[in-house]
């Protein structure tokens, strides 16, 4: 071990060893909370920004694609960097990436406030993306490394907490857009938020090595060896899932990322719709489900893949979202349906974010957890720059039909390659390293 190793590993251990043995076994949990606030928190730096499009759009004139190009560039470096901050999370542990990451989403929304021209607004943009992926891919990592025994429903309430979070603050914000302006959101929002995430941060702690050790659970099958990030990007299987999440996750934004559009040629977007006294415009209540079933399907299938394994939970999950898709287009004529089908593609879509990592972990080990799942949650990134050829396919063909096959069909070939592909084949490297 180097010297630089060992000064870390010391520097880190009162804040964890010490830690876990001081508080008991109820600390990790501790340290799961903190982890979904910390998300909660952040998760208005995606969801909420198309509250501030038309109101940046009226005050400066610039063009709504103009404005989205900010949003693209956030997701990207959200997303895209996320291997970076692992590294660091892995070397020096959870507390300073986040307390950098809180300051970077605080700091993106400061400026925000008083972008004046297109290029402070871009930069803005990645500097809170910057943050945001700081903290994402944080609290994620540090979840799968306490719960190796329910790593699934861990980094699935982890994961909740940033699809979720933001339902709490869109009221609020929305009332502070209307009677202050979108620049007092942003600043008075991003300081509150920064704020609570790098308050939070110094309470977060690495945990020791045995907390970290691999489950003996016969549903899931786990590494007992620590792969590197550049030993685990040689392995086959990391492309294998790699692909996978790109398949589901672009097969599933394809569908649901244009579901106005779909609503408004369905001709059913304002019909309303009554469920169990409920009565809300078909789009509305639809988009109203995504936000509570996006969060609740993540701890959800976590939770059953803790218990019965993760490629059987992929492989229903897929196929579920392969036949909502399909189910869909050929019944979401109906208001009602659309509505109740809408929820079943959200609800069999979202839980990717808490299956790869939870896998990915299981495969290649805790040391390097935060890491190897950043890498693999660039493919998420990878997955949105695909979103676009949904508007080319109805552009060439005229219809959603080729969307919805395409999206079903990328998310059946991925269900059958959960159970025949990647099973045996993280079967066989599992194997190998124990």
């Amino acid at each position: 071990m180097t010297q630089s190793h060992t000064a870390a590993a010391t520097l880190s251990r009162p804040a964890t060893l010490g830690g876990a043995a001081e508080h008991g076994a109820g600390y990790r949990w501790g340290q799961l909370l903190i982890g979904i606030v910390c998300m909660a928190m952040i998760a208005n730096l995606q969801y909420g920004w198309t509250l501030f499009v038309n109101p940046i759009a009226d005050k400066h004139g610039w063009s709504r694609a103009a404005i989205q190009v900010a949003f693209t560039i956030f997701v990207l470096t959200e997303t895209w960097l996320v291997p970076i901050e692992g590294y660091l999370v892995d070397r020096f542990g959870p507390r300073p990436v986040v307390l950098v990451g809180g300051v970077l989403c605080g700091a993106g929304w400061v400026l925000n406030s008083m972008a004046d021209s297109l290029a402070l607004l871009y930069f803005a943009a990645a500097v809170g993306g910057i943050g945001a992926g700081a903290v994402y891919g944080t609290c994620v990592g540090n979840a799968l490394k306490w719960f190796p025994d329910r790593r699934g429903l861990a980094a699935g309430l982890t994961a909740a907490g940033f699809g979720a979070g933001s339902a709490l603050t869109i009221v609020p914000i929305s009332a502070v857009i209307k009677s202050s302006g979108y620049e007092a959101a942003f600043l008075h929002f991003g300081i509150g938020q920064g704020l609570v995430v790098f308050l939070l941060a110094w309470a977060l702690g690495r945990p020791p090595e045995h907390a970290q050790a691999a489950s003996t659970s016969g549903a899931v099958q786990q590494s007992r060896r620590d792969y590197r990030p550049m030993e685990v990007v040689r392995q086959p299987v990391f492309w294998v899932m790699y692909a996978m999440f790109v398949m589901v996750a672009a097969g599933g934004l394809m569908a649901t990322a244009q579901l106005a559009p779909i609503a408004k040629d369905f001709k059913i977007g304002d019909v309303p719709v009554d469920i169990m006294g409920l009565v809300l415009p078909a789009l509305t209540f639809a988009l109203a489900i995504d936000r509570v079933l996006n969060g609740l399907t993540r701890p959800f299938f976590g939770w059953v893949s803790d218990k019965i394994g993760r490629e059987q939970t992929m492989f229903i999950a897929f196929a579920l979202e392969a036949v909502g898709i399909l189910a869909l287009y050929r019944f979401g004529q109906n208001p009602v349906l659309f509505v109740i089908l809408t929820g079943l593609v959200f609800f069999a879509w979202g839980e990717i974010y808490s299956l790869f990592p939870s896998t990915c972990a299981d495969t290649f080990g805790s040391k390097y957890a935060a890491s190897n799942a950043g890498m693999l949650y660039t493919a998420k990134g990878t997955a949105s720059l695909l979103v676009p050829l949904s508007s080319v396919l109805v552009a060439a063909t005229g219809s959603w039909h080729a969307v919805f096959i395409v999206a079903s069909v990328v998310n059946a070939v991925a269900a059958l390659m959960a159970w025949f592909v990647l099973r045996p084949m993280r079967r066989e490297l599992v194997a190998r390293s124990n």
